[in-house]
């Protein structure tokens, strides 16, 4: 009879699960708001949306759509046609190239398209250069793909802009792809347009995928323009991916329609996952971003006046305090100021050496929810999103000038 064995121990969770971290951005929201809930007056400047409601008319529009039978059942996991037609559309008008249809896969929300676009085209052992800052899902998707992220830092000192000698530097044999977003979550940095060229010239080049984040294109200022990649390098489109959604521009975070647009071949296999992961977005929300897309954009020029009124406030208020260094930002809605001249200084008793101890005292001192930069990359910076109130911008800023000082 043969000796009993003892089964090998297994962990509960998936090395592959265990090993991704929660959105920072969302745990910092979520725990001011859990304080707020609990009668503490916080100001949270951490949330990614725009605090406008969803245009009435795009409102209407789902309204309206609630009411058709066919829109309680199951529809193309790839997207309705007439939406995938309006984004091909919306595509032209906006960024100045052709796409068909057929390429367009509708996603729910923008974080499904990035984490398709990855899973289409890696393998484990591909490498992807990530600029850094980045926002914080995209080393998660990268990861969750088999592939490693290759950082390549820009800080305060370059605004935030790689250059192509820095990703050249980081190309090896194993590079498959480079993630460009521009404007950028987080810092609000937006590459000139000779700039972005130079970047899709040197992927096309070198045969790199460039997978280009484009769902901040509408959120510009002062003199900066938003340059579509494949419009000033046509020939990437067979090496492409493009990802967009409806939530920035149309302030439509909750309705969770993104997209993505590239090869047939790519689309196609990202198809097949979606049709295995969700099926389709939900029909009432697609046919609301149908609305969106096809309006004008007069919606997103009211809440563009308002962000950059609250980006100049940010900006003035945030450079008064001794030891904070900020690069303009001319995108998106995000201050990301350099705080690492903070850092070492006593503060209240405390000695933060680090942005994420100095995002905890802000918080416990003075009740303002902030994002280290350890969610981005380097330690030594902050987020604070502009895209709340006027007097709450005003206020939580001064408490952290008060606290600073």
């Amino acid at each position: 009879m043969s000796a009993s064995t003892t089964p090998p121990s297994r962990t509960r969770v998936s090395s592959r699960l265990a090993a991704i971290s929660e959105s920072a951005t969302l745990a910092v929201d979520a725990k001011a708001k859990a304080m707020k809930a609990a009668g503490r007056p916080v100001i949270g400047f951490g949330a990614g949306e725009p605090d406008f409601p969803t245009p009435e008319y795009v409102v209407e529009a789902a309204a309206a759509a609630t009411r058709v039978p066919a829109n309680h059942r199951y529809s193309p996991a790839k997207g309705l046609p007439v939406l995938r037609e309006a984004i091909a559309a919306k595509t032209l008008r906006d960024s100045g190239y052709e796409v068909s249809p057929d390429d367009v896969l509708v996603t729910n929300g923008g974080k499904q398209a990035v984490y398709q676009a990855f899973a289409a085209i890696l393998d484990p052992g591909d490498e992807v250069i990530l600029p850094a800052p980045y926002w914080t899902t995209y080393p998660e998707a990268i990861k969750l793909a088999g592939a490693r992220t290759v950082e390549v830092v820009a800080g305060s000192d370059q605004g935030y802009l790689v250059t192509v000698d820095q990703l050249e530097a980081a190309r090896t044999e194993r590079t498959k792809a480079l993630l460009f977003c521009s404007p950028s979550n987080p810092t609000g940095a937006v590459y000139p347009p000779e700039q972005t060229e130079a970047i899709g010239r040197w992927a096309h080049e070198h045969g790199i995928w460039v997978i280009t984040d484009e769902i901040y294109e509408h959120l510009v200022y002062e003199d900066a323009v938003f340059t579509p990649m494949l419009r000033v390098v046509p020939e990437l489109a067979d090496t492409s991916i493009v990802l967009n959604g409806v939530a920035k521009t149309y302030a439509m975070t909750g309705w969770r329609v993104g997209w993505m647009i590239g090869p047939r071949d790519v689309i196609k296999a990202a198809t097949n996952l979606q049709s295995h992961l969700t099926s389709n977005v939900a029909n009432v929300s697609q046919h609301a971003a149908v609305a969106a897309v096809s309006g004008d954009l007069s919606a997103v020029a009211d809440m563009r006046t308002a962000f950059d009124r609250r980006r100049r406030t940010m900006m003035e208020m945030l450079r008064q305090i001794d030891g904070v260094e900020l690069p303009t930002p001319t995108g998106a809605f995000y201050a990301y100021p350099n705080v690492e001249g903070l850092l070492g200084r006593e503060i209240r008793g405390s000695v933060p050496t680090t942005s994420a101890e100095l995002a905890g005292l802000i918080l416990d001192e003075v009740e303002v929810a902030v994002v280290p930069g350890e969610a981005f990359g380097p330690s030594g910076y902050l987020r604070l999103s502009y895209a709340l109130g006027d007097d709450d911008l005003a206020e939580g800023v001064g408490r952290i000038q008060d606290l600073l000082r």
